[in-house]
């Protein structure tokens, strides 16, 4: 029987907490610049990143390689980690548009909030919250990133029905995640790791 949702939250909060403050002590999952390079970041953008944003990096993949981000959209970033996609969305929205990032660890939020005024991107704030319960204005956004953060979630149909109420209608969604097959049988999981790996 899984983990109560909970206790399941606390340990996806702390192992990403550990990581935000410590990010050469992860050994089990590519995380750094390096990993944000080979899923096909632009290494010039990654490059001009504060080291406390680029060393906590912890996606799947490059929400950017989807589609292109306009001058003065809404985004939101959910899961933003230490604030990589939201601060490069940033630099694409420019000061005319707005970058709001969620995370439910506070250490990464933090890490996120050093970048954004590291690189004086007054437009892109960051809260403390959680995926399936956004405190976030319905039709805020014209794009929803994420990347990496459904799979760690507990009621996955809620946070998707949270991604459709804040992103505008004809709004879009740039999403890299990692999956399990359908054949993957439940008693397997606990062979796959902990919730967080």
């Amino acid at each position: 029987m899984n983990p109560a949702k909970g206790e399941l939250e606390e340990s996806v909060r702390r192992r990403f907490a550990r990581l935000a403050t410590d990010p050469a002590g992860e050994k089990d999952f590519a995380v750094g610049p390096r990993s944000a390079l080979s899923l096909g970041y632009d290494p010039g953008e990654i490059g001009l990143l504060p080291a406390v944003v680029a060393e906590s990096f912890a996606g799947v993949g490059c929400p950017f390689l989807l589609g292109d981000i306009d001058p003065g959209l809404a985004v939101v970033d959910i899961g933003c980690g230490s604030g990589v996609d939201s601060l490069l969305a940033a630099g694409r929205v420019g000061p005319r548009g707005a970058v709001l990032g969620l995370d439910m660890t506070g250490e990464m939020v933090g890490n996120a909030r050093s970048g954004a005024e590291s690189l004086s991107l007054a437009h892109a704030r960051f809260i403390v919250g959680h995926a399936d319960r956004m405190e976030i204005e319905t039709a805020f956004a014209d794009i929803a990133l994420s990347n990496g953060v459904i799979n760690l979630c507990v009621d996955k149909a809620r946070v998707l029905a949270e991604i459709a109420r804040i992103v505008k209608p004809g709004g879009r969604l740039f999403l890299a995640d990692i999956f399990l097959e359908a054949e993957s049988a439940a008693e397997g999981l606990s062979e796959i790791g902990q919730w967080s790996d």
